[in-house]
């Protein structure tokens, strides 16, 4: 992954390592640190495991900060071997180096060129992957999903994982992954359809669930 943000240094800091996808120090410790975490404060995880060695994962809704807290000890608490896309202001000192050994990968979001074409390209290479964007892109309302991962999955042939942080039962989790077919309407129609009883922990900054123009 290493790759992916030195493609994209326009709007991309270097990812400082080339460790794998889940790198934490400790693993068994962390793991039950941060599961005693979340059960403490009411949370559920579920995981279906990951049906190859590349793909996308989809985060949905993303309405708040505590969305980030929740997700990473999500991540650590049931190994998910996952990189994770974030704006490029969470990883200032002295968060950086910690956040790029939990998987992130820092972007500039109002400088995006090259970065499908980048992480293509890290894809091709055929190492195993798998990338969790929140496409909506923010924690604000949104009236569309970004394309990047729409593109990506489309070109690369990738499973898409669908993760969800839904404050309404707590449970956080990916369950279900679909192939594109790249009819846009008829792919939208699944994911609206899984994601209709999921409710962020600000429903009404919830974004609407179809791909931007």
């Amino acid at each position: 992954m290493e790759r992916i943000a030195s493609g994209v240094e326009a709007q991309a800091s270097s990812m400082e390592s080339r460790a794998p996808a889940s790198a934490e120090p400790s693993p068994s410790l962390l793991r039950r640190s941060a599961r005693a975490v979340l059960k403490s404060i009411g949370w559920k995880t579920v995981l279906v495991p990951l049906p190859g060695p590349q793909g996308i994962v989809v985060v949905y809704p993303h309405t708040s900060n505590w969305d980030f807290i929740i997700g990473v000890l999500y991540k650590i608490g049931v190994s998910l071997r996952v990189r994770w896309v974030g704006k490029h202001t969470l990883f200032r000192w002295p968060l950086r180096r910690l956040f790029v050994r939990l998987g992130g990968v820092p972007i500039r979001r109002n400088q995006r060129s090259g970065f499908v074409e980048a992480v293509l390209a890290e894809f091709a290479r055929g190492e195993p992957m798998w990338l969790a964007v929140t496409p909506e892109g923010t924690r604000s309302r949104t009236s569309s999903w970004k394309s990047g991962f729409y593109r990506i999955a489309l070109a690369a042939d990738l499973p898409v994982g669908l993760g969800y942080i839904d404050y309404s039962t707590r449970t956080i989790g990916i369950d279900t992954y679909i192939k594109l077919t790249g009819d846009v309407a008829a792919d939208f129609d699944r994911i609206r359809a899984f994601y209709k009883d999921k409710r962020g922990r600000r429903p009404e900054n919830e974004g609407d669930i179809r791909l931007q123009p």
